[in-house]
């Protein structure tokens, strides 16, 4: 299938190689210009902009960084929807807050092209392997037609519901992944203070009821895993950035109709602090670093 493919970051550019190997034909764009030729080198086409991907193109997929990213790209006058043919399949995987998500798709729907919004959980490893998880919101009829073509990028494709529900599952997801890993950060360095081995710790968590994500498969505490962020100085993984930036969808979501998010707030607050202290950069697990003792951290 002809695919125009727009957003080559952490997350987009595996997404796009793992499209290619499944056999489909990329015309790929993103402001980095070495994005855009690594992906030539592995089969693609460059695009010089945006619109440019339309060339052809059956679907077109979109990871971009926030709502202000998505709405320029599909609704600013030289956007997707000023250019693009009636009856494509437009699917946005950024994560954006559920407003901004049905603005986009209304006016998508109103142009005569179809729309889901199909925001991702799995992070750059499942991204690379292939294995993200979708969560798609949109009519059942794009939904199934989708269906194959993202599951040459996840290994688990739910349908959501209506325009905008993969975005609600997405923040809501991500709000409870951000308080779990504060929870596991302040276990864990409770536990080492009072003189058990983390390792030992660890294994007791994750065959007891406090197994979590954050526990078994990120755990925050260096040395208790390999191959995760804690074991590499936080380098990698969810930024804690883009963790902030999630939790700050699900508040203001929130807010807007009036649900208590007590825990995601505060956790929001706390990841500010981490962030603003200088540490947005490194994985949204090293907020175990504000509760460990110095000789602790390494």
């Amino acid at each position: 299938m002809n695919i125009g493919f727009i957003g080559l970051g952490n997350m987009g550019a595996p997404m796009a190689h793992n499209l290619l190997k499944a056999g489909h034909a990329l015309r790929v764009f993103d402001l980095s210009t070495g994005a855009v030729a690594a992906l030539v080198d592995a089969g693609a086409k460059g695009a010089d902009s945006a619109s440019g991907v339309l060339q052809d193109a059956e679907i077109v997929i979109t990871m971009l960084p926030a709502s202000a990213h998505v709405k320029a790209v599909y609704l600013g006058d030289d956007g997707l929807l000023a250019n693009v043919k009636p009856g494509v399949l437009l699917i946005d995987s950024s994560t954006i807050d559920p407003l901004s998500a049905r603005e986009v798709a209304e006016a998508a729907v109103a142009h005569g092209n179809p729309m889901l919004d199909a925001p991702v959980s799995g992070g750059t490893g499942g991204a690379a392997a292939g294995t993200l998880t979708f969560m798609v919101g949109g009519a059942e009829t794009d939904f199934a037609k989708a269906q194959p073509i993202l599951a040459a990028m996840g290994r688990n494709i739910v349908h959501c519901g209506g325009s905008s529900n993969g975005q609600v599952a997405k923040v809501a997801n991500n709000m409870l992944l951000g308080i779990s890993m504060i929870g596991v950060a302040e276990a864990m360095a409770l536990g080492v203070s009072l003189g058990i081995d983390a390792k030992v710790l660890a294994n007791i968590i994750n065959t007891s009821s406090g197994r979590c994500w954050s526990s078994d498969t990120n755990n925050p505490y260096p040395g208790v895993l390999d191959n995760v962020p804690a074991s590499r100085g936080y380098s990698g993984g969810f930024g804690t950035d883009l963790m902030l930036k999630d939790l700050g969808l699900a508040t203001e979501a929130a807010r807007q109709i009036k649900q208590p998010v007590i825990l995601g707030a505060l956790a929001q607050q706390l990841y500010q602090r981490f962030s603003s202290d200088g540490h947005g950069g490194l994985d949204f697990s090293a907020i175990i670093t504000s509760y460990l003792k110095p000789q602790d951290k390494s």
